[in-house]
C-alpha cells in the first residue's frame, strides 16, 4: 500500500514526538504561562528549517526584563520536510545563567503550525541554548543580555587628593601621594579611570594611588569613563615636592658604557647603545640628564640613548640628588659604521631521486634523494629535509625512503647571513620489490593526517624511523578493553615520537587530546555501529554459506575465505536487512604466491532462498544486489579494489594499493540510491544507482520501479576461486 507523502510525513512527526516525550524532551512552552500583568519589554525570535545543524535565524543580544521568546520552525521559515527541532535553554552548566528553563518542541504540523511562544524574564548574562533531538547537536548559540534602562548620557564625577607632609610654603617633603576617585551615581557605572603626568604625559591607566618623589613643580592630570561611552572633563592637580632637611653634600655617583656591535677596529656597526647609571647614598638620586654633542641641550635621561648615525659622536651626561648636589659633567666618545652590504639572497637548493623504476615509474624498493645547496655570498650554514610532513631534520646524507607508497620529501638551505631557501619538495612513489620487507606495522592507515576515531588533528600523517606511519601506531581501530588502557597506549607512543623528535609539544599535546576526546574503549563508545561478526564462533553462527567454498575462522579472530574447486559462493547475514546504512570492515589479501586475490562485498541484495528460480541461491547477490569489489591484481578483470561490479569501473591507480598482507580499512556507505566507498579513510569512489547493464527486473516488493535496485538487503561476503584467498575481520554495520 502505498502512503501519501503528506501522511507519510504526519506520521513520522507524530513517532519522532513520541520518542522526545520518552526522550524527556517535549515542549515545557506550555509550563510558562502568559502573565497578563507583565507586559513583555522585547520580543526574540529564533526560526529552523530543513537544516539540522543550525538554526535559520537567532538573536544574538538582549536587555533584561521580561521578554516573549518566539520559535518558529513552519513551512514559512523554510520546514516543507516536517522535521521537528527544539529550542532548549540549558540550565546544568554553571558558566550561564539557568534560571530560564525553556524547552519548546515545535514542527509544522503541531497544532499551532510550528509558531510557539513563551514569556520569560531574562536577567543580565549568558545564555546557552541548543535542539536537544539527537544528531542536531550542532544547533547552538549564545544569548548575551545586558543591563535595562534608559540611554545614560552622563559622565562620571571625578576628584583628585594630594597627601603627604608639608612645609611653611605648602610644598611636599620629601614625596606626594594622588588619590584619584570617580563615581557614576545612577548611570552605567565607571568602566575606566585614568592619569597622566605632566601637561603632555602619555594617559595611563589608574589602580592606585600615584606617588612622585621627584624634587620639582608637578602636575598629575586625570579623567573617567563609563561603560556607556561618557568621558569626564580632563581635571588636573599641581604640587611641589621638596627634598627632606639634609646634611648631604655629596652629589651622585655616575657613569655610562656604550654597546653594540664591533668591527675589528672597535668601531661599532650599525648602532652603539649609551646605558647611564647614577647612585646616592645620601639623600637619593633626583634626576639624570644627558645631551648629545658639546653644545646639545641637556634632556632628562629615561632609557638608554641608541646612536643609529654614521660619524664620530659623544653623549654627555650629569645627575643631581634630592639636596640639590650635581654630579660634574662627564662624556663618552665612539663611532659608529655604516653596516657593510648584507646579504640577503637566500641558497640555491636542488634535489635528485635516484631508483630503479618499474614501467609505472615507480621506484622499486627505495629510492635515494640527494639535495645540494649552494651559496655565492656568505656560505651555506645548513640544509634541512622532511619526509611526508615530519618536522625538518638536519640533512647530512641522501635520504633513503623504503616504505611503500607515495612520500614528499621536502628540503630547504640556510646562509650564515641568516637567510632561509624557500621550502622546495620532490615526490615520487616506492613500489614492492628489491627484497626490502614491509614494515611491521600494527595497522596500515595512509591518510593524509592523524586522525584518532572519528577526531581530526590536522597532523600530518608522518612516515616514523620504525617506517610505520603515526595513525598506523595508534590503533585506533582495535578493539580496546577500556578507554583508560587506549590513553595509555596512546601517550606510549607519543613520548616515544617526542623524544625521537619525530613530532613537537604542541603535536603531542594535541594527538593526547583527541586520544581523550574520542572515547575510543568507553562503553557504548562504538559510533552507532553494531558488530555483526566480532571474531568469535558465535557471532560467525549467525552468517550463513551458500553456493561454493567456505569461511573459515582464525585463532586471531579473523575469517579465511577457502574453496577446493573452482567456482563462487557466498557468506551472507540473514538476521537484517539495511535501507541506509555505513558498513566498516577490514580485508586483506591472503592470496598464495605472488598474486593477488580476487573478492568483493554484496550489499542490498534479497532473500536468497525466494528465488526459486535461481538454481544457485548465490546469484541472487549478483542479479539483485551490487558486488564491491575487491581486487588488487594489476592485470585481469578490469574491475578494481572500489568498483561496483558491472556498473561503475575503477582503476588499479583510482583505488590504491597496499602491501599484500596487509589490513585494509574498508567502507561502504549507502544512502538512497548513492554508494560511497571509501578505502583506508579515502574516498576511492562514488556511483549513483540508476540502472545498469545486466538489470534484471526487481520483484514487485522493490519500491523501486524506475530502472533502480533495491533500496534495502542484505550484506554478503564473495569466495571467488581456488586461488582467490581473502581474510575479513571486525565487520559492523550503523543505520543511517
Amino acid at each position: 500500500m502505498t502512503i501519501p507523502a503528506v501522511r507519510k510525513r504526519r506520521l513520522w512527526t507524530a513517532l519522532f514526538a513520541s520518542l522526545l516525550m520518552v526522550l524527556g524532551l517535549t515542549s515545557t512552552a506550555a509550563s510558562q504561562p502568559d502573565n497578563p500583568g507583565r507586559a513583555a519589554a522585547q520580543t526574540l525570535t529564533w526560526t529552523a528549517d530543513n537544516a539540522i545543524d543550525k538554526y535559520a535565524s537567532a538573536p544574538t543580544t538582549a536587555v533584561a526584563g521580561a521578554t516573549t521568546i518566539v520559535f518558529e520552525n513552519s513551512e514559512a521559515t523554510g520546514n516543507n520536510t516536517g522535521m521537528p527541532h527544539t529550542l532548549t535553554f540549558d540550565v546544568s552548566d554553571p558558566e550561564y545563567n539557568n534560571d530560564v528553563p525553556l524547552n519548546i518542541l515545535a514542527n509544522p504540523n503541531d497544532d499551532q503550525g510550528g509558531k510557539h511562544t513563551a514569556e520569560v524574564t531574562l536577567t543580565p548574562g549568558r545564555y546557552r541554548y541548543h535542539c536537544t533531538i539527537p544528531g542536531h547537536g550542532s544547533m547552538q548559540g549564545i544569548l548575551v543580555v545586558t543591563e535595562g534602562g534608559g540611554e545614560d548620557t552622563t559622565a562620571p564625577e571625578t576628584a583628585a587628593k594630594v597627601e603627604g607632609q608639608t612645609n611653611a610654603d605648602g610644598a611636599y617633603v620629601g614625596s606626594a601621594t594622588v588619590s584619584v576617585t570617580a563615581t557614576d551615581e545612577g548611570g552605567s557605572g565607571v568602566e575606566k579611570t585614568e592619569f597622566a603626568v605632566g601637561a603632555d604625559g602619555a594617559w595611563q591607566p589608574y589602580t592606585a594611588p600615584v606617588v612622585v618623589d621627584q624634587v620639582g613643580t608637578h602636575k598629575i592630570r586625570y579623567r573617567a569613563s563609563d561603560k556607556a561611552g561618557n568621558v569626564a572633563a580632563e581635571k588636573a592637580v599641581d604640587f611641589t615636592v621638596v627634598p627632606p632637611s639634609s646634611d648631604d653634600k655629596t652629589p651622585p655617583e655616575t657613569s655610562a658604557t656604550v654597546t653594540g656591535e664591533k668591527n675589528d677596529k672597535g668601531e661599532y656597526v650599525g648602532m652603539a647603545t649609551v646605558t647611564v647609571t647614577a647612585s646616592d647614598t645620601g639623600s637619593g638620586v633626583n634626576k639624570i640628564e644627558y645631551a648629545v654633542g658639546d653644545g646639545g641641550a641637556w634632556t632628562a635621561y629615561t632609557a638608554p640613548v641608541m646612536v643609529h648615525a654614521a660619524g664620530a659622536h659623544k653623549i654627555r651626561y650629569r645627575a643631581s640628588d634630592k639636596a640639590g648636589n650635581q654630579a660634574a659633567e662627564k662624556a663618552v666618545e665612539f663611532t659608529v659604521v655604516t653596516p657593510p652590504v648584507e646579504d640577503k639572497t637566500p641558497p640555491e637548493t636542488t634535489a635528485k631521486v635516484e631508483g630503479d623504476k618499474n614501467s609505472d615509474g615507480a621506484y622499486v624498493g627505495k629510492a635515494k634523494v640527494t639535495v645540494t645547496a649552494t651559496d655565492a655570498d656568505s656560505g651555506v650554514d645548513k640544509v634541512e629535509y622532511s619526509l611526508d610532513g615530519g618536522p625538518y631534520l638536519a640533512y647530512a646524507d641522501p635520504v633513503v625512503v623504503d616504505r611503500v607508497g607515495r612520500h614528499t620529501v621536502a628540503y630547504r638551505a640556510s646562509d650564515k647571513a641568516g637567510n632561509t631557501s624557500a621550502a622546495k619538495d620532490v615526490s615520487f612513489t616506492v613500489a614492492e620489490g628489491g627484497g626490502v620487507p614491509a614494515p611491521n606495522c600494527p595497522e596500515f592507515d595512509e591518510r593524509l593526517t592523524v586522525i584518532v576515531g572519528t577526531v581530526d588533528t590536522g597532523i600530518p600523517n608522518r612516515v616514523t624511523n620504525n617506517r610505520c606511519r603515526i595513525n598506523e601506531m595508534i590503533e585506533d581501530e582495535k578493539e580496546w578493553t577500556s578507554h583508560a588502557l587506549f590513553l595509555k597506549h596512546v601517550k606510549s607512543v607519543t613520548d616515544k615520537l617526542l623524544k625521537a623528535g619525530e613530532i613537537d609539544q604542541r603535536e603531542y599535546n594535541k594527538i593526547n587530546r583527541a586520544a581523550k576526546q574520542s572515547g575510543i574503549g568507553k562503553p557504548g563508545q562504538t559510533e552507532g555501529y553494531r558488530k555483526i561478526f566480532d571474531g568469535t564462533q558465535d557471532s560467525l553462527n549467525k552468517w550463513e554459506q551458500v553456493g561454493g567454498g567456505k569461511f573459515g575462522l582464525n585463532p586471531d579472530g579473523s575469517i579465511t575465505s577457502s574453496t577446493t574447486v573452482q567456482g563462487m559462493g557466498m557468506l551472507w547475514f540473514p538476521e537484517r536487512k539495511y535501507g541506509d546504512f555505513s558498513l566498516k570492515l577490514q580485508w586483506r589479501d591472503d592470496a598464495p604466491g605472488n598474486g593477488n586475490a580476487n573478492g568483493g562485498v554484496f550489499v542490498r541484495f534479497p532473500q536468497v532462498h525466494d528465488h526459486p528460480e535461481e538454481s544457485r541461491p548465490e546469484w541472487v547477490a549478483i542479479k539483485y544486489g551490487h558486488e564491491v569489489q575487491v581486487l588488487d591484481r594489476p592485470d585481469g578483470d578490469m574491475y578494481k579494489t572500489g568498483s561496483i561490479y558491472g556498473f561503475d569501473r575503477v582503476g588499479l591507480g583510482g583505488a590504491g594499493v597496499t602491501p599484500k598482507g596487509t589490513w585494509n580499512d574498508y567502507e561502504i556507505k549507502v544512502v538512497d540510491q548513492h554508494y560511497s566507498i571509501y578505502r583506508n579513510g579515502v574516498l576511492i569512489n562514488e556511483f549513483d544507482n540508476t540502472g545498469g547493464q545486466d538489470f534484471t527486473p526487481p520483484r514487485g516488493d522493490d519500491p523501486g520501479t524506475d530502472g533502480r535496485r533495491y533500496s534495502s538487503g542484505y550484506v554478503g561476503l564473495q569466495v571467488h576461486g581456488v586461488t582467490d584467498v581473502i581474510s575479513y575481520r571486525d565487520i559492523r554495520v550503523k543505520e543511517l
